[in-house]
């Protein structure tokens, strides 16, 4: 137990803990210690590996998330960035406000730059897995867009549509972090 504290006030590397106590008290003790399983013996070797892949799974896309949080996308003239862990978009020097759906609708958008997303591929990343078939919200919503980010929404830049297919980011995007603000491509 004084290990698992220990081990909490400097990492958040995954812990099982592997006992013959079998006493909940102890389990739940070990738990809110900051042990992330707790597996009693005498234990299947296979399930134990199973507990392990699973703990190192859920590490593994803890720390995705956290340097996403950290990152900030922005378009290589400048014009556009977004603070992912803000929720902040400035276009040309200035704060906008964007809708949730706005926000995610540009984030999917820059964050897949030079590439055409599909209609499909952007009502269900942005509108959740039920969608897929509604181009008509998409239209709407890629036009409130154009009024915020572009300088002309008639004659956008950055923001493209493909006839029949879906939308493209036409301007390069470069990745940086909030803490260092070094870009990478």
């Amino acid at each position: 137990m004084e290990v698992c504290a220990q081990v909490r006030q400097w990492t958040q590397v995954p812990i099982i803990v592997v006992s013959a106590r079998t006493d909940e008290k102890q389990k739940v003790e070990a738990l809110d210690l900051g042990a992330d399983d707790y597996q009693t013996k005498p234990f299947n070797t296979n399930e134990l590996l199973a507990r392990v892949r699973a703990c190192l799974r859920r590490a593994t896309n803890q720390e995705a998330e956290s340097a996403a949080q950290h990152e900030v996308l922005y378009t290589a003239d400048g014009y556009i960035s977004m603070n992912l862990a803000r929720r902040q978009v400035v276009v040309k020097g200035q704060d906008i406000k964007l809708t949730p759906t706005e926000y995610g609708l540009l984030h999917q958008l820059m964050l897949h730059a030079g590439k055409v997303l599909t209609h499909r591929v952007l009502l269900r990343s942005v509108w959740g897995p039920e969608y897929g078939e509604e181009a008509d919200y998409l239209r709407v919503y890629v036009r409130q867009l154009r009024r915020k980010v572009e300088a002309d929404s008639s004659h956008p830049q950055y923001i493209l549509t493909e006839p029949g297919v879906g939308y493209v980011f036409h301007v390069q995007v470069l990745r940086g972090s909030v803490d260092s603000l070094s870009p990478q491509a």
